[in-house]
């Protein structure tokens, strides 16, 4: 709190306002109150949901930035927080299928899931489509 702000608030009060400390106190406490600023928690990463247009790429960004203000939000977490304010689409499915546990992990899933992604992208822009492989799509297991 700044102290030129407390003083001007003190000095705008009418004299004879304030009978005793107690009341001073409570007059000071409720006016700044809530000018302070809360601490994140890690609930609060429940509450970053993707947006409609966003891709999957900002969300992770806006996610991450999130993320950084509560540093006691453990791995599981934060892959908890992150999958469940997805957007019920490609990634969402494929996490439903296989569940990641681990921040690290589903970040890792990310990654090859925007590499895969945009691979397919590239080949679909070309006109070179493979034959029974429609509309597999990124992240599909292979059997060896």
């Amino acid at each position: 709190m700044d102290d030129q702000a407390a003083q001007q608030r003190f000095n705008q009060l009418p004299v004879g306002a304030i009978g005793n400390f107690q009341e001073f106190r409570s007059l000071f406490f409720h006016q700044f109150a809530s000018n302070r600023k809360l601490r994140k928690t890690e609930l609060s990463l429940f509450a970053v949901r993707q947006k409609e247009k966003e891709l999957l790429k900002e969300y992770l960004q806006r996610f991450n930035n999130a993320a950084l203000k509560v540093p006691s939000a453990t791995q599981e977490v934060k892959a908890s927080a992150i999958s469940q304010g997805l957007l019920d689409r490609d990634f969402f499915k494929f996490l439903v299928k296989k569940p990641v546990s681990k921040f690290d992990a589903l970040l890792a899933c990310v990654a090859k899931y925007n590499m895969e992604d945009a691979q397919a992208a590239k080949k679909k822009s070309r006109g070179e489509k493979r034959k029974g492989n429609e509309g597999g799509g990124p992240l599909q297991e292979t059997s060896n």
